[in-house]
């Protein structure tokens, strides 16, 4: 069977399945449709965390940039790995035992404000949507490729299928939906890694193949690499290029931006009791450090065959993957000395975003309007794409092509609809009903939450279609402002009695808005500024989260001292969240 009709085979049977999944929880109250009535059990929840957990940035996007930038690659391994277990061991039990809804619901309650709630709502909208905009740009590259169609258009079919389920089933749906797509996205991240493991290294566990020697060599993994890379004019794969305090605030606005994301949290709301909530963590953990741990192999595998496949071959006698993906306007090669020979050389091919055309060449080939001159490389990648080509590149049978397929989009599907609930829920639950329309009913509340939902997904459609940036950047946007906003208002609205409502609205705004200026400033208004020498501290626009948390921390700390304590209920409500007793069960509200 030809590889595109088994694509189309995969990719339809696991859509069906994720439908059929909507039809059958459909959501029929407000607490289904916003923590599935508090009954997931702790395997199924650490499951669906797992599915929420690994985004198109994960499965998509994380080994392209490890595969890119090597060294440098390795913040976002480390960031979103330290943060899951800062955010499982220290904030979620706590969060649980409270009882609440959602995240902007907490800090209203435990900041005794409807201001704190809206500022917090206004904060989960700013990250959700930036996060989710990776997202939808990771579901348009999927079907632009597998699909043979426009990614534009990808991004389209995607949010028609994340509308469907999301709105229909809520978070009752979407779980046990994301449940089937971990499954999905594990299988086929797994088994193109060991097939490719076995052909490069001999070896069938790739964490252990990335330690391994080269088959036929006594040269390791890295040191081939190395030694490519030498060859061909790059930097060591091995040596990094970004200064130490630039690596330290990306990984540490990673770490503690996981621990602030609305749609993560979110999930330990979902079980019976605080103590599943601790067993599901503790499951989703395993199941997150599976593909974790496999990704900087899955990234060094793909380079070592990109390197040595591509290079010195005729564009005409290229193999079919390039072309493919050249229609699919991911991949170009420009002919600098007109040979007719794809040729790499010194320069930078895996760096900066290339901006291809509908442009062709001589030959044939697809043209991008930004290749530097001065650089003696001819052929430019999207780094989002290596971990979906690997397959192809490798020359692996067509079934495991589709099934990274399918993979690539349960990946981006599953994070994009547990951010469209956060955005749908925050927007009925507490803005609607607890500002605007106090008396609505359940059924009209559970109507307000799915037309939120709708606008959400015309909005993220949006930002797919015109991203900011490639995929797992935006993410990193992402994290950063959940790291500047809600990561001091959560830690210190259970370990402080005397943060008060007043220290905590000026945190979040002194966080949200300085690290959301940053951004703006070096990425949309200025970016020929966008380098060390023009950062604060030298600390670039992905890692500005750090300065905006410590500014959140100095507001909130200085602002509360200086205004009134807590009421005394407030404090002891604090005093029983971190009590162990009652681990068994949570608050009653």
């Amino acid at each position: 069977m030809e590889t595109q009709t088994l694509i189309y085979l995969m990719v339809g049977a696991t859509f069906s399945l994720y439908i059929a999944i909507a039809i059958w929880t459909r959501a029929g109250s407000t607490s289904e449709y916003y923590v599935a009535s508090k009954g997931v059990h702790p395997i199924a929840n650490g499951m669906a965390t797992g599915a929420d957990w690994m985004s198109a940035a994960s499965f998509i996007s994380m080994a392209g940039i490890i595969s890119f930038t090597g060294y440098d690659g390795s913040v976002y391994l480390m960031g979103w790995t330290g943060g899951y277990v800062l955010l499982a061991m220290c904030l979620a039990p706590y969060l649980r035992k409270f009882g609440r809804y959602t995240v902007p619901e907490f800090v209203g309650t435990r900041y005794y404000s409807q201001t704190a709630r809206v500022v917090a709502v206004i904060c989960v909208i700013f990250i959700s949507f930036t996060y989710v905009a990776g997202q939808m740009r990771g579901v348009g590259i999927v079907f632009s490729r597998y699909l043979e169609i426009d990614i534009n258009m990808g991004v389209i079919i995607g949010m028609a299928i994340v509308f469907f389920y999301s709105v229909l089933g809520g978070m009752k749906g979407i779980t046990y939906t994301q449940v089937a797509q971990y499954c999905v996205m594990i299988f086929a991240y797994m088994v193109p890694a060991i097939y490719i493991s076995i052909l490069i290294t001999g070896n069938p566990i790739p964490q252990f193949g990335f330690g391994d020697t080269v088959t036929g060599t006594d040269t390791s993994v890295l040191d081939r690499l190395n030694g490519l890379g030498a060859e061909l004019g790059f930097t060591s794969y091995t040596d990094g290029t970004k200064s130490t305090i630039d690596v330290f605030a990306i990984t540490m606005a990673l770490m503690v931006g996981t621990a602030g994301l609305p749609h993560v949290i979110v999930r330990f709301f979902t079980t019976p009791t605080v103590r599943d909530a601790r067993k599901s963590a503790g499951y989703a953990l395993l199941f997150i450090a599976i593909l974790y741990t496999t990704a900087p192999a899955v990234a060094a595998f793909a380079r070592i065959n990109l390197l040595t496949n591509v290079p010195g071959v005729a564009y005409e006698e290229a193999p079919q993957w390039i072309k493919t993906w050249e229609n699919a306007g991911l991949i170009a090669w420009q002919d600098k000395n007109g040979d007719g020979v794809i040729q790499y050389g010194a320069g930078a091919p895996f760096a900066g975003a290339p901006q291809f055309t509908n442009e062709r060449g001589a030959n044939g080939e697809r043209l991008i309007s930004n290749a530097p001159t001065e650089a003696e490389t001819e052929l430019y990648v999207d780094r989002d794409i290596m971990v979906l080509a690997n397959p192809e590149i490798a020359n692996l049978p067509g079934w495991v092509v589709a099934l990274i397929a399918a993979g690539g989009l349960a990946a981006a599907l599953s994070t994009a609809a547990g951010l469209l609930l956060v955005i749908s829920t925050s927007i009925s639950h507490d803005l609607l009903k607890s500002n605007f329309k106090k008396d609505i009913s359940e059924k009209g509340e559970l109507l307000a939450a799915r037309v939120a939902a709708g606008v959400a997904v015309i909005v993220a459609g949006l930002f797919g279609i015109y991203p900011p940036a490639f995929v797992a950047q935006v993410v990193a946007f992402a994290f950063g402002l959940a790291a500047a906003s809600f990561f001091p208002v959560i830690v210190m609205g259970i370990f402080s009695k005397r943060m008060n409502k007043e220290g905590a609205i000026a945190g979040m705004a002194v966080g949200l808005v300085f690290t959301f200026s940053y951004i703006v400033f070096f990425k949309f208004i200025s970016p020929e500024l966008d380098t060390a020498e023009h950062w604060w501290f030298g600390i670039s626009p992905e890692g500005i989260g750090t300065l905006g948390m410590i500014f959140n921390f100095i507001a909130s700390v200085a602002v509360a001292s200086v205004t009134k304590a807590p009421p005394e209920e407030i404090q002891h409500l604090i005093e029983d969240i971190r009590v162990p007793r009652g681990a068994g069960g949570a608050i009653a509200h």
